[in-house]
């Protein structure tokens, strides 16, 4: 059944309730994004204190291999000398130590632990961002935001996992952190290229990649 929610990714009307667990999901016709009723999101003190109990430390050697699904596209990909920005960077930046042990003038920003606005008036070669977009209200708006501090050519890379079937996301464990509040589908990526005019890769199950013209 469509709804007259508005898809926050591409702005759609067309849209239908997928009740999970006593929460109110809404899914999208046309870019096939779910989404968290915001009436069912914590508040930012309850957000920030679930982050603050992640244990993401930067010489932590398997959480850089889970990172390194993202920038390894970086490595293979963009040549030195470049520069970066990690986005969501967290309390522990291990990507942005990566970034710089490789060679790249590279930073991070992060609205809880690294908000440094005019990181995102800079240009960058390239933007990652892991394990993030999923805890985005108004994802639109900030990955055209992303996609404005990225230089011609610049790849932007997003590492999240995602969503299938209505079936399997009901069952999904990914969905079960209560700040993962949106959930990209491979359409999803392909409505965001399209729109940006821009080449679209999908690496690993969990990586997307978007170059810009």
């Amino acid at each position: 059944m469509s709804s007259t929610v508005c898809c926050p990714l591409c702005a759609s009307h067309h849209s239908y309730p997928l009740p999970v667990a006593g929460k109110r999901y809404h899914r999208c016709l046309a870019c096939e994004l779910v989404w968290l009723d915001a009436g069912d999101h914590l508040d930012e003190a309850a957000e920030k204190a679930v982050y603050d109990g992640h244990d993401n430390r930067v010489d932590d050697p398997r959480y850089r291999t889970f990172l390194m699904r993202a920038f390894g596209e970086v490595l293979a990909r963009v040549p030195l000398p470049a520069s970066g920005l990690d986005f969501g960077c967290g309390p522990g930046p291990a990507l942005v130590a990566m970034g710089r042990e490789a060679g790249y003038d590279m930073v991070g920003y992060d609205k809880f632990y690294a908000d440094f606005p005019e990181l995102l008036a800079r240009q960058y070669d390239f933007i990652t961002s892991t394990e993030v977009i999923e805890h985005i209200a108004e994802p639109r708006a900030v990955l055209d935001r992303l996609w404005a501090c990225l230089k011609p050519g610049g790849m932007l890379v997003l590492q999240t996992q995602r969503v299938l079937s209505d079936e399997r996301f009901k069952n999904w464990r990914y969905r079960h952190d209560p700040t993962h509040i949106v959930f990209f589908a491979e359409a999803s990526f392909q409505v965001l290229a399209t729109s940006w005019q821009a080449e679209l890769s999908f690496p690993h199950t969990d990586v997307a990649v978007i170059i810009k013209p």
